[in-house]
């Protein structure tokens, strides 16, 4: 069920600034934004600067990796507009639809290299059951990945069990493939700020 909020309940700033989304992308302004100017004292401005950290701050993990952590930890929390929205800035990061399909299809046979497979299924055991163990932790070591790297791919984790819980409890709209694709553009231009 979509709560009305997110079409409601902003002031002069906020409306002004989605019409010119709208005129400038041609797509209406995706309720992820929508919702960061809905309280931003209470949510949307910490968790902007948290997420633009996680997902463009220094890391040894690419832009695109973490879009891809992004997509397959909303795969797995089954939020659809956020699996949408980062399966197809991974894509665009990576220049590789096919890669990206092929980890939201089945991560065990997907044509990744160890290090991040063992990170995403950590990160899906996390996001699943709420815990992981210090062998998980040592499986992902194993693998080469760094403890910065589990750090750095855990704030992605954080930010998107966030958001997709939101996005669920909000009913989030889809929009349409191009609107997705104007997004993604923006998001590898802009980040989250």
């Amino acid at each position: 069920m979509r709560l009305g909020i997110l079409d409601h309940g902003y002031g002069l700033g906020p409306k002004l600034l989605f019409q010119l989304i709208r005129l400038f992308s041609g797509h209406p302004a995706p309720d992820a934004a929508k919702i960061t100017f809905y309280r931003p004292d209470f949510y949307g401005t910490r968790m902007k600067a948290f997420t633009q950290e996680a997902m463009r701050g220094p890391s040894a993990w690419s832009v695109g990796d973490r879009e891809l952590m992004a997509a397959y930890v909303s795969r797995v929390n089954e939020c659809p507009f956020c699996v949408a929205a980062h399966s197809t800035t991974a894509a665009r990061a990576y220049q590789d639809e096919r890669k990206v399909a092929a980890v939201l299809a089945d991560l065990d046979s997907a044509p990744l290299p160890d290090g991040l497979r063992a990170t995403m299924r950590m990160l899906g055991k996390l996001t699943a059951e709420g815990a992981v163990t210090a062998e998980d932790m040592r499986v992902v070591l194993s693998t080469g990945v760094s403890v910065q790297q589990i750090e750095d791919s855990l704030a992605v984790c954080f930010a998107f069990n966030t958001t997709d819980r939101l996005a669920n409890a909000f009913g989030f709209e889809l929009l349409s493939p191009e609107a997705f694709q104007a997004g993604a553009k923006y998001l590898l231009r802009r980040g989250y700020q």
